[in-house]
């Protein structure tokens, strides 16, 4: 049993896009009808948090705590929550609450609910030692096997990654284009499932490019260079929109590249020979809780091991500034000790 939650807590929230996060006392939030009060134990800190804090996502609910790979213990149910219990753990992602009477949330496709809710953007995140989530969007997870803070890049890493790869059908050449934290995870998916990938990084990157390479992937090499073999498909998680038409000229006919990222620089003009061939570009919008479930079933048998870099709540903008940089390899986590 988890003990009842205090009357304050610390949280980094964020005032404005383009300032720092700051640490400030908040009352503990209480739960409401349908939502859990958690005790976060960790939260991952992903380039989303980053492109929300450089103002790079449009309309955020300011001031906003930021956080969206939330693991933490159940600490109080609020009304009419079913299927959970005080002091077990969940995971809560960054789609965090929809309308469920729409055409999309009725046909399972709730990723795509035009009045959706987003944790740590319209909903205060797990940037905090406490936070409420929708039950509907709360997650079991492992109780004991796996630390709180290597869950926590599963949340939206690799929920995310593995979106993005259902979307590539069963492609057997895949190339993985920006090689961090989602990445890192779903490569051990395609290696578990026996499927090849191709690494693509930044010219001068090549800690990353060995780390592919541990990782399994076939070659690894700069994004401006061209793979060994036509791919299947492309998933890009970096947010440069000129990497579309790059990873299209590598696309084999009948491939796909999709777009994995919330937020992307523009795609240049390229010519329609490159799309030509029944090739195809696709987004990736969110999750569903189909995703969820699935990918956090599967994610111990293969098993996936995280890599991550712990950072202490209070140093939320040196992680973010780690990652800006480019300076980690796996993900960032924030821990609540």
């Amino acid at each position: 049993m988890s003990a009842p939650a205090p009357s304050q807590m610390r949280a980094m929230r964020l005032h404005r896009p383009g300032e720092g996060l700051r640490l400030e006392t908040l009352p503990v939030p209480a739960a409401g009808p349908g939502q859990l009060q958690l005790r976060v134990e960790a939260c991952g800190v992903c380039r989303t948090d980053l492109h929300l804090v450089d103002g790079e996502l449009p309309d955020p609910r300011l001031p906003i705590i930021p956080g969206h790979e939330i693991v933490g213990r159940v600490t109080a149910l609020g009304d009419g929550v079913r299927g959970f219990r005080v002091g077990q753990r969940v995971g809560v992602p960054w789609l965090g609450w929809t309308c469920g009477g729409c055409r999309f949330c009725l046909s399972g496709r709730e990723n795509l609910c035009d009045s959706a809710r987003f944790t740590g953007y319209q909903i205060d995140g797990g940037f905090a030692e406490y936070t409420v989530a929708d039950g509907r969007y709360c997650f079991p997870l492992p109780e004991a096997s796996c630390p709180a803070v290597e869950l926590a890049p599963l949340l939206c890493a690799g929920l995310i990654g593995y979106r993005a790869l259902s979307l590539a059908g069963k492609a057997e050449r895949v190339g993985i284009y920006g090689f961090g934290a989602a990445a890192h995870i779903i490569a051990q998916v395609l290696r578990h499932e026996g499927r090849r990938f191709y690494a693509f990084t930044r010219p001068d990157d090549g800690e990353s490019q060995d780390f592919a390479r541990r990782l399994g992937a076939d070659w690894a090499g700069s994004a401006e260079q061209t793979p060994p073999q036509a791919l299947d498909a492309a998933l890009i998680f970096a947010p440069a929109g000129p990497l579309v038409p790059a990873a299209l000229r590598h696309t084999d006919k009948g491939g796909c590249v999709v777009c994995a990222g919330i937020h992307m620089s523009d795609i240049p003009g390229f010519a329609y020979a490159d799309l030509w061939g029944e090739r195809m570009i696709r987004s990736v919008a969110n999750l569903t809780r189909e995703d969820g479930l699935g990918f956090l079933a599967l994610a111990p048998t293969i098993p996936i091991r995280t890599t991550v870099t712990p950072f202490p709540l209070e140093q939320a903008n040196d992680a973010l500034a780690r990652l800006r940089a480019g300076a980690l390899q796996g993900a960032a986590v924030l821990t609540m000790e």
